[in-house]
């Protein structure tokens, strides 16, 4: 089991969590093609390695927050607030 550190509420278990997708996904505009907005809708990153996430704490505090996680390890590598940029993970 995945163990998340919430940046409001400290360490918890994976099931008091939801995992919300890809992070930093950038919404079309509103004149974008039809080829655009089913790209935004319908395809996702499936990396191998360090994922961008957004995760909340729904069973805690209700809050949103990113996180870098290792898909084949499920390592933690960062739990950063929305609208923070991407940090820099020199992996």
């Amino acid at each position: 089991m995945l163990r998340l550190d919430c940046p409001f509420c400290g360490i918890r278990d994976e099931a008091e969590f939801h995992c919300g997708g890809d992070a930093h996904v950038v919404r079309p505009s509103p004149d974008a093609t039809d080829a655009g907005w089913s790209d935004y809708l319908f395809n996702e990153e499936n990396t191998k390695g360090i994922h961008f996430e957004r995760w909340c704490h729904s069973f805690g505090c209700g809050q949103w927050f990113n996180v870098a996680r290792n898909t084949r390890t499920h390592e933690i590598h960062a739990v950063y607030l929305m609208g923070e940029p991407r940090p820099e993970l020199g992996h």
